[in-house]
């Protein structure tokens, strides 16, 4: 990548999601971030009954589960288990059909498998020290003429996050991720305004942030990254 594709980048220790995990939807800004951001996608990207999706970086399922109703299958991957349990659960007790949890640990070499007409990932990418080599990954388990939706932080000079823990990007420049999602042979990339969140940073001073959403679409011929 560019210098320009990372802003901020920072070498963190892991931070532990599993510990959040129970407490995870309390907080209402995350919900309302994730009620835009599937809005989003949905106002951009026709769902039908015949799609199969994958959202990366699941978390508890707030957004996987606004898509299901929609989809034929929704595949939610994340690296805490913790996290992928209170998504369980909530499987369970809404006896919701459709909706498979995945682990999975880009550190410790786990690649995403399967083929999808979709991919999505929110609030996820800023945790990625690489981010190329998993926009390739997307690119794989796409099928022909698939779209990918990532939604992230516009750049925040590191003012969105209490702590730096596992934060390697201080939001993203919207032209340099679309050459990346070029560059692994995206076409029709485009990006919209998704969502906007008001939030009190470490400082106590509260600040407005903007999250974009990225569009690509891959090739309707079946090529290899």
């Amino acid at each position: 990548m560019c210098a320009r594709d990372i802003v901020g980048m920072k070498n963190n220790k892991k931070r532990d999601f599993d510990k959040e995990a129970d407490s995870w939807d309390d907080k209402p800004m995350r919900v309302n971030l994730a009620n835009d951001v599937s809005k989003s996608i949905l106002r951009e990207i026709v769902l039908t009954k015949d799609m199969d999706v994958l959202d990366f970086g699941c978390g508890t399922g707030l957004v996987s589960l606004q898509l299901q109703p929609l989809v034929r299958s929704v595949s939610g991957f994340d690296s805490s288990r913790g996290m992928l349990n209170v998504f369980k659960k909530k499987i369970a007790q809404q006896r919701i059909s459709g909706v498979e949890v995945h682990h999975l640990d880009l550190d410790n070499g786990d690649c995403l498998d399967g083929q999808f007409h979709l991919a999505v990932s929110s609030m996820t990418l800023h945790h990625i020290k690489d981010i190329r080599p998993l926009i390739d990954q997307f690119y794989k388990v796409l099928l022909p003429s698939g779209y990918l939706c990532l939604a992230d932080l516009d750049p925040d000079n590191g003012r969105f996050h209490d702590t730096d823990d596992g934060i390697f990007h201080y939001g993203f420049d919207r032209e340099a991720l679309r050459s990346v999602l070029k560059q692994a042979g995206f076409t029709y990339v485009r990006d919209v305004q998704a969502a906007e969140v008001f939030k009190t940073g470490a400082d106590g001073v509260a600040r407005k942030f903007s999250v974009f959403l990225m569009i690509g679409r891959k090739n309707e011929e079946v090529s290899e990254v």
